[in-house]
C-alpha cells in the first residue's frame, strides 16, 4: 500500500483551519496559560519555560495543576527555583511534589543545575546556540539536554528528563522541542524570549495528538513518535510556511486535546474540517456540501 499524501490542495486548508481556529478556547486550556502569570521578564519566562516543559507530561488540565502548585509553593516567583542561595529552602519545598512519575528532589536537583549555570551564562539560548550554529536543530537540543543533565550525582530517573534526539533511538523530545518553541517564538501563544535562533528553523512538538493527526493528514508515514517523525512532520509544514513552520503546532495539537478531531469518521464533527479532503480516514469518501 502506498503512503498517504495530502491533497495538492493541503496548504490551503491548512492555513484555512488555522485562520478558523479558536484561540481564545484553547489559550485557556494550554500549559503555556499557567506560565504567562509568572513570565514578569525574560529571565522569569526562561526559568517558568523550562520547569513548565519538564512538567509537560500527561493531559493539559494535569499539567496546568503540576505548574500552579509549583506557583505555589514559591510564592509566584520561579526565580526562587535556581537561586543558589536557597538551596535548602528548594529542597525543603519541593520535598513532597510530585507529578505523575516526575518527583520534587528531581526538580531541586533541576533549580540548583541552573542555579550554577545561570553563574556564567545570561540564558540557555547560548546552550542551545552551542550545538545549533555547529549542527543544525537536533545537535541544540543535544546540548540544551546535556546542560540540563549536569554533571555529578543526580536524583534517580533525573537525567532521563532530558532525553536528546541524537540518543538511539531517537527520543521525539516533546518537552525540550515545546520549551524552545516557546522561547523562540513570539506569535501567539508563545513567548518570544529567544533572539538568535530563526523561527524557520524550530521543529514540532510531536506529542500523541500531533503526531495522530500528522499521520493521517500524509505529512509522516511513521507509525510511532520517533525523532525521524518529527524531522517530516515539520518539514512538511516548512514547505507550507519556510518562516514559521511550528506556527501550525498549536492548531494542530488542539484540534485533537479539543475532539474537534474525534479520531474516527464523524460526519458531523469532520463535516466542517477544512483538512477533511486530505484525510487519510476520508481518502475516497465522497461527502456532500
Amino acid at each position: 500500500m502506498r503512503a498517504h499524501r495530502p491533497t495538492p490542495e493541503f496548504p490551503r486548508h491548512l492555513e484555512a483551519l488555522y485562520a478558523r481556529f479558536p484561540f481564545a478556547r484553547s489559550l485557556e486550556d494550554d500549559p503555556i496559560s499557567a506560565l504567562r502569570p509568572l513570565a514578569w521578564d525574560p529571565f522569569r519566562a526562561e526559568v517558568a519555560g523550562i520547569f513548565g516543559a519538564t512538567l509537560a507530561i500527561g493531559n493539559t488540565t494535569a499539567i496546568r495543576g503540576a505548574i500552579g502548585r509549583l506557583s505555589e509553593l514559591v510564592h509566584g516567583d520561579v526565580a526562587r527555583l535556581v537561586d543558589p542561595d536557597r538551596t535548602r529552602e528548594r529542597a525543603r519545598l519541593l520535598a513532597g511534589f510530585r507529578h505523575r512519575w516526575i518527583r520534587g528532589d528531581q526538580l531541586a536537583h533541576l533549580g540548583s543545575v541552573l542555579g550554577r549555570y545561570y553563574g556564567g551564562h545570561r540564558s540557555l539560548e547560548t546552550a542551545f546556540l552551542l550545538g545549533f550554529e555547529e549542527r543544525g536543530f537536533a545537535a541544540g537540543l543535544d546540548t540544551l539536554a546535556r546542560t540540563l543533565r549536569g554533571s555529578g550525582r543526580s536524583p534517580p530517573g533525573y537525567r532521563a528528563l532530558f532525553p536528546s534526539p541524537l540518543d538511539a533511538p531517537g527520543s521525539p523530545c516533546k518537552r525540550l522541542t515545546l520549551f524552545v518553541r516557546w522561547m523562540v517564538r513570539s506569535g501567539t501563544p508563545d513567548l518570544g524570549c529567544w533572539r538568535r535562533v530563526p523561527t524557520g528553523a524550530l521543529r514540532v512538538p510531536l506529542d500523541q495528538h500531533v503526531h495522530w493527526i500528522g499521520y493521517h493528514l500524509g505529512l509522516t508515514a511513521r507509525r510511532t513518535r520517533s525523532w525521524s517523525a518529527v524531522e517530516e512532520v515539520s518539514e512538511a509544514l516548512r514547505r507550507i510556511d519556510p518562516l514559521d513552520p511550528v506556527r501550525f503546532d498549536f492548531v494542530l495539537c488542539h484540534t485533537g486535546i479539543s475532539g474537534d478531531c474525534p479520531k474516527e469518521r464523524d460526519l458531523a464533527v469532520c463535516g466542517p474540517c477544512s483538512v477533511r479532503p486530505d484525510c487519510l480516514l476520508w481518502r475516497g469518501r465522497r461527502v456532500a456540501e
